[in-house]
């Protein structure tokens, strides 16, 4: 079983659901604010905006907290600036882990970043030492229940995206980046707002571990995203079905 996702599963099922709730709170509204400051204060006029709007909606943000995040990044009211950075590095078993943040002090998030990656036997690399290992893609998701996977299927082609996964719980959309906003929005057109909508890294290749390393490698993740400057981590670990089944009892 490979990729981030499982991970995170584990994750949300054992981490506490408030303190969970928090942390996701403050990454939406790094990202309301950074979206608004980035283009116009619009989300029809801003597709990361309107995608950052969504998940907010997706996790019951406050309307009054959402507009006054968008608000501080339109210049409207004082806030920080939060500048966006990328980290790389090597996590146990030769795992290639990017991560991606939102920071207003970059040194001190370089810090905790570097940190992290010591304490678990790891390695913060330069920029581009574990990139080649992965592909920038659009990723749209679509819940199962929005259409069948025939219909959902000539939607993406008609949409000029490149790649279809669906399964029992939902509808996988992928496409190059330069491609991402017009495949977006034309499912948006046909379906309505997707589940999420996000440019992501995908591994082009996987590195098996044990379930020792795991154990210490889900530590590492879990130490990133619990930081409020982290906004997305991910790996290219490959674990076995019944290592992540004992993981996640």
């Amino acid at each position: 079983m490979a990729g981030h996702s499982q991970f995170k599963n584990i994750m949300y099922r054992k981490g506490a659901q408030d303190k969970r709730r928090a942390k996701i709170f403050t990454k939406i509204i790094r990202e309301l604010t950074t979206a608004a400051r980035s283009g116009l204060p619009d989300p029809a006029a801003n597709p990361r905006l309107r995608a950052a709007v969504f998940a907010a909606r997706q996790a019951n943000m406050p309307r009054d907290t959402v507009e006054r995040a968008i608000r501080r990044g339109s210049g409207s009211e004082a806030g920080e600036a939060f500048e966006e950075v990328r980290y790389e590095g090597y996590g146990p078993g030769g795992v290639a882990v990017i991560i991606e943040a939102l920071t207003d002090n970059r040194n001190r998030t370089a810090s905790e970043v570097r940190a992290a990656f010591a304490k678990a036997g790891g390695a913060l690399g330069e920029t581009n030492s574990v990139s080649f290992m992965f592909e920038r893609v659009g990723e749209i998701a679509y819940p199962a229940e929005t259409a069948s996977a025939d219909d959902m299927f000539e939607a993406v082609i008609e949409a000029g995206a490149e790649n279809l996964e669906s399964d029992p719980e939902q509808h996988l959309v992928t496409c190059a980046p330069e491609d991402f906003n017009a495949a977006r929005d034309a499912l948006e057109g046909r379906f309505g707002p997707a589940s999420s909508a996000r440019l992501v890294w995908r591994a082009r290749t996987t590195a098996p571990i044990d379930e020792e390393t795991a154990t210490t490698l889900f530590k590492l993740l879990e130490t990133l995203e619990d930081s409020d400057d982290v906004q997305n981590v991910y790996a290219n670990f490959e674990v076995a079905e019944d290592v992540m089944a004992r993981l996640g009892a």
